[in-house]
């Protein structure tokens, strides 16, 4: 498969999956630049984790291509922009460029076809969500989730789910569906066994 050019935005804990949105706020002066070179050329700008807190941080391996579907700019030139999942893409070199903005050559991943769980995976993963949501203390719509796909709601889940950088990385290489599933229910019987003040559950 061949190459590609990607501008990336470094984010910790924010992960995109292919056909999910994500909206954001966009105010740092190298990432307003980037939206708007993206805005002139296809609108797309890929999301992937760094690896620490650093400007030059080395970046986790896989990440997601994002279209930006929706904009708005304010007057002092920050955007609110919403990006949708296009494809996930595998790292392959950070390039040298003279942009404000970093800039990577990938490899776009295919993404599994027709997808489904079983409908023991499902109810097995919407019993422990729902252990994990009151335990959270989270209030969920549970009659507009059972409407959802399973693909919709096992990446829909792990997109938002507060865990943290390393765990929400491991969901987004998980290679299939089902191995995506049995890696949430895990870490929602970790982190909800866990003591609410020790913070975010790792898997390191």
């Amino acid at each position: 498969m061949s190459a590609t050019r990607l501008s990336i935005f470094p984010l910790s804990g924010a992960i995109l999956f292919p056909g999910l949105q994500l909206p954001l706020h966009i105010f740092e002066p190298r990432y307003r630049a980037m939206v708007g070179d993206a805005l002139a050329r296809d609108r797309r700008i890929a999301m992937i984790q760094p690896q620490d807190s650093a400007d030059d941080a080395p970046l986790f391996s896989i990440g997601c291509v994002g279209k930006i579907e929706d904009v708005e700019t304010s007057e002092d030139g920050r955007y609110n922009i919403v990006l949708t999942g296009e494809s996930r893409f595998r790292l392959l070199r950070e390039l040298d460029v003279t942009t404000p903005f970093r800039q990577v050559e990938a490899e776009l991943l295919p993404e599994p076809e027709d997808e489904f769980l079983s409908s023991a995976e499902r109810a097995s993963f919407e019993s422990e969500a729902r252990k994990f949501a009151e335990a959270q203390g989270y209030s969920v719509d549970w009659e507009s989730v059972a409407q959802l796909d399973d693909v919709s709601l096992i990446n829909g889940l792990s997109q938002i789910a507060p865990f943290d950088a390393a765990s929400k990385q491991a969901l987004l290489e998980a290679p299939d569906l089902k191995e995506r599933c049995e890696l949430m229910v895990q870490l929602m019987e970790f982190f909800g066994r866990g003591d609410p003040d020790e913070g975010r559950v790792t898997l390191q």
